[in-house]
C-alpha cells in the first residue's frame, strides 16, 4: 500500500486507514483481529479510533491486539478526545482538564505508553482555543502523543490553531486535520483542503463511502443487516438517501460497470486520490467486508471518469 507524508511532518501513513468505530460493539474481538490481519497484510499501518467509540471498547479491543497480533513499532495508532455522548446527548469539552484526563484513560485502554497521533475530536466554542492547544502541548512534550491533530474543524478554526502553534517552536505543531469527505459530501473543498495545504497539515478523510451509501447497497431500500437498519447508525445514513444522492450513486454504478469495478472501488478511489488527501479512513463490520474494500488498492480511476464524477456530484 502506498505511504504518504502527513503535511510537512515526518509522519508517514498508509493512504488507507482502518477505522474502528464499530469495534467492541458491532465488531467483536475475533472479527477485529481478522480485520487487522487483512489490513496489515495489505500493507496498511494506520488505525483510527476515539475514546467514544463503543464507550471505550474500541480502544480496549485495540489494546488487546497490540503486542500480540500487531508489532507496536509497525503501527500508527490515532485516537481522539473532547467529544462525549452522555445518555445519547452529544457534548463537547476540549478543556485542558478533560482532555488530559481522557487521554490518560485512552492510553490505559490501548495498553500503550503513547499514541502516535492524538486529535481533538471537535471544536469547543466555550473553551478558549489556547487552553485546548495547551493540552496538545502537554501531551506532546510529555511523550504521551508523538503527533497531534484536529478533527471536524472548519477552515478558519484550523487556520487559527495551526498558526498559533507554528508561531512558537516550543509548541506542538498541528500535523493532521480529519473531516468527512466523499462524493456525497464535498464541503471540505470550499476552504478546508486549501487551508490544510497552506498550513502544511495532512488531511484525513472519514466516511469516504458516505457511510456505505456509495457502495450501492441502499439503491433498492435498506437491507436488514446494514448500518442503515441499526438504531444507532440510521440517523447518520438517512440524510444520504435523497434524490441527489441517488443520482450520484447511479453515476458511480454506471462508471463502475464500464470499468469492470465495483461502485465501492470507484467511490473510494475517487477520495483516496483526490488532491490534498493524505489518507482515507475505511471501516467494515467483518474481515470479509474489509478485504473487499482493500481491493480498491488495485485500481486507479481514468481522469475522464474522475472529471465526470466531479461534475455530477458538484
Amino acid at each position: 500500500m502506498e505511504m504518504r507524508r502527513a503535511g510537512n511532518s515526518g509522519l508517514t501513513l498508509s493512504r488507507l486507514g482502518l477505522g474502528t468505530m464499530t469495534w467492541g460493539r458491532d465488531t467483536d474481538e475475533h472479527e477485529a483481529a481478522e480485520q487487522c490481519r487483512a489490513f496489515f497484510d495489505a500493507g496498511g499501518n494506520f488505525l483510527d479510533t476515539a475514546n467514544t467509540y463503543g464507550d471505550g471498547d474500541s480502544e480496549r479491543v485495540i489494546g488487546g491486539l497490540v503486542g500480540v497480533l500487531i508489532n507496536r513499532d509497525d503501527l500508527i495508532i490515532a485516537t481522539k478526545s473532547g467529544l462525549n455522548f452522555h445518555e445519547g446527548v452529544r457534548s463537547v469539552d476540549a478543556s485542558r482538564h478533560t482532555l488530559i484526563a481522557e487521554l490518560d484513560k485512552s492510553l490505559a485502554r490501548l495498553n500503550t505508553d503513547f499514541v502516535d497521533m492524538w486529535q481533538i475530536h471537535a471544536w469547543d466554542s466555550l473553551t478558549p482555543l489556547d487552553e485546548t492547544l495547551a493540552a496538545l502541548d502537554y501531551a506532546y512534550t510529555t511523550g504521551r502523543a508523538r503527533y497531534v491533530g484536529l478533527s471536524n474543524y472548519v477552515g478558519w478554526q484550523l487556520s487559527r490553531a495551526a498558526t498559533k502553534q507554528q508561531a512558537n517552536s516550543m509548541k506542538a505543531p498541528i500535523t493532521t486535520i480529519q473531516s468527512e469527505y466523499s462524493l456525497l459530501n464535498r464541503e471540505v473543498e470550499i476552504e478546508l483542503l486549501d487551508c490544510a495545504h497552506e498550513c502544511g497539515v495532512g488531511f484525513l478523510a472519514w466516511a469516504p463511502l458516505a457511510r456505505g451509501v456509495l457502495t450501492g447497497k441502499y439503491r433498492n431500500g435498506i437491507p436488514s443487516d446494514s448500518r442503515g437498519a441499526a438504531p444507532h447508525f440510521a440517523k447518520h445514513i438517512e440524510p444520504y438517501l435523497g434524490p441527489r444522492s441517488k443520482r450520484i450513486v447511479e453515476a458511480i454504478s454506471v462508471a463502475a460497470t464500464g470499468l469492470g469495478y465495483s461502485p465501492l472501488e470507484v467511490a473510494l478511489a475517487w477520495v483516496r486520490d483526490a488532491p490534498g488527501v493524505t489518507s482515507s479512513i475505511i471501516g467494515a463490520r467483518t474481515g470479509a467486508q474489509l478485504r473487499g474494500v482493500l481491493q480498491s488498492e488495485e485500481i486507479s480511476l481514468p481522469e475522464v471518469v474522475r472529471i465526470a464524477l466531479n461534475d455530477v456530484s458538484a
